[in-house]
């Protein structure tokens, strides 16, 4: 049968504890608004009976009951110069006046904790670096860097592996602060923002480490090879072969007409070899010698080619000019030429690379040779009785300021002492004579050797310049 309700009037007062209910007979809708109060709850609800038994704490998860810690921090005045942090502090930095560098506690102990804030909306402008002391930051052995207006952060120490670790960030971009390559080798200029290391003799170039930004890891270059030695009675030299990349905006400098895509740089050890300057020629119907390649990682740059030599009875290969990167001049076949005809020049860019390394030497031509090839432009034909001029070199501004390399070397007077040769091309080409020994092409420019009326002129070693982004 039907079960009457008991009404409050049939309950003595406290006769109903909760021992005498059972779990869940007694649900809200049994209960009218405002009947129990605080009075009728002896003891306590156990947390299990609540609908929510947890609280969410800095986002994390706590239960009703447990316990957790609350970082509270003593907040600084406001710091506009470098500073230390000491743990447990707080930190309004005003970088009004320019970036400022806060460094992390030495020697911190897990649990050591600071804070950092932007307190003029100005780290956008001049950003807040965060040293990491030689504890890591996230994992990582970087700096940090707040770069962001209103920008604040908590670091909190945990372990030598993790180091710092973030638990708050408001306003804040990538933390991490950009690194550079790191390098050694050669000598070591600055421009700007770029490091430039330049080998005038062979070496390594040693990079220790890398960007954590891999538009940071690329390497602009310039590799010039040893210019080729003149000719006796001879043509001018070829320039050594040119070649340069570049790494677009992120190493701003003018670069030369040849220049192409940089490299990426590995952390590992370069060889660099520096070409040598080719021998001038000091015997009749002997070629100069042609200049040494240099080479940096895949970057070949090849020697210039010898200018062609000549004394009344040579052959018209003895005569010709050698190939290289850029090629030599040729050798005249006499006051009256004979029926080999005079010397051609040689070819440049050999071998072939793109862009071209080099050019072609001129054709000797009415007792005079032919200029030697440089980066930039051929070697001119003799006109005669004057000496073909040297093709000019590329101009770059790779160390910083604009120079000149590639030069090819003069063509020599022939028959008579007092004829006029020609001229180097600018980039160290050495001139011809027509008095006596050709001029040397310019050290460490890759100019190639003038031709002589008697000896050629040495050609002018290379050089390996590289250059990067360092902050």
């Amino acid at each position: 049968m039907a079960l009457t309700k008991v009404t409050k009037s049939g309950l003595a007062d406290d006769s109903v504890d909760a021992s005498k209910l059972e779990d869940g007979t007694i649900v809200a809708a049994d209960i009218n608004d405002g009947t129990i109060t605080n009075a009728k709850l002896a003891g306590s609800i156990a947390n299990d009976k609540l609908a929510n038994s947890t609280i969410t704490l800095n986002g994390s998860s706590l239960a009703l009951g447990g316990s957790a810690s609350v970082l509270t921090f003593d907040w600084q005045s406001v710091v506009t110069t470098n500073t230390t942090m000491v743990s447990g502090k707080g930190y309004f930095v005003n970088t009004t006046s320019g970036a400022i560098t806060m460094t992390l506690p030495a020697s911190p102990s897990a649990g050591d904790y600071v804070a950092i804030k932007d307190y003029a909306a100005t780290f956008q402008t001049n950003s807040c670096t965060i040293a990491r002391n030689s504890s890591n930051i996230q994992g990582n052995a970087n700096d940090s860097e707040l770069s962001t207006t209103r920008a604040s952060v908590v670091l909190v120490y945990v372990d030598s592996t993790k180091g710092w670790l973030y638990t708050n960030e408001s306003n804040v971009a990538d933390l991490e602060k950009p690194s550079f390559v790191t390098a050694t080798g050669g000598t070591i200029t600055t421009s700007g923002n770029d490091k430039i290391h330049t080998f005038t003799s062979s070496g390594c170039f040693v990079v220790s480490s890398l960007s954590n930004e891999s538009g940071n890891n690329k390497l602009g270059y310039l590799v010039v090879a040893g210019g080729g030695g003149g000719g006796y009675f001879g043509g001018g030299a070829g320039a050594g072969g040119f070649r340069e990349g570049r790494c677009g905006p992120v190493t701003p400098y003018t670069d030369s007409p040849l220049s192409t895509s940089g490299l990426t740089a590995t952390a590992t050890t370069f060889p660099i070899t520096v070409g040598a300057g080719g021998a001038g020629s000091t015997t009749p119907q002997v070629p100069g010698t042609q200049g040494g390649n240099s080479i940096f990682s895949t970057i070949t740059s090849t020697g210039g080619g010898g200018g062609g030599s000549d004394a009344g009875a040579g052959t018209q290969s003895s005569r010709s000019g050698a190939s290289g990167g850029s090629g030599g001049g040729g050798a005249s076949g006499g006051c009256t030429p004979g029926p080999t005809g005079p010397g051609i020049g040689g070819s440049g860019n050999t071998p072939p690379v793109s862009p071209p390394q080099g050019n072609g030497g001129g054709t000797a031509l009415n007792d005079a040779g032919g200029g030697g090839g440089g980066a930039t432009a051929s070697g001119s034909t003799a006109p005669g009785p004057a000496g073909g001029n040297g093709g000019a070199g590329g101009t770059t501004h790779i160390t910083g300021s604009p120079v000149a390399y590639a030069g090819g070397g003069g063509g020599g007077g022939r028959c008579e002492n007092g004829k006029s040769a020609g001229s180097g091309g600018t980039g160290g080409g050495g001139n011809g004579s027509g008095t006596g020994t050709g001029s040397a092409g310019t050290t460490n420019t890759g100019g190639g050797g003038g031709g002589g009326y008697f000896p050629g002129g040495a050609g002018g070693s290379g050089i390996v310049v590289i250059r990067y982004k360092f902050q």
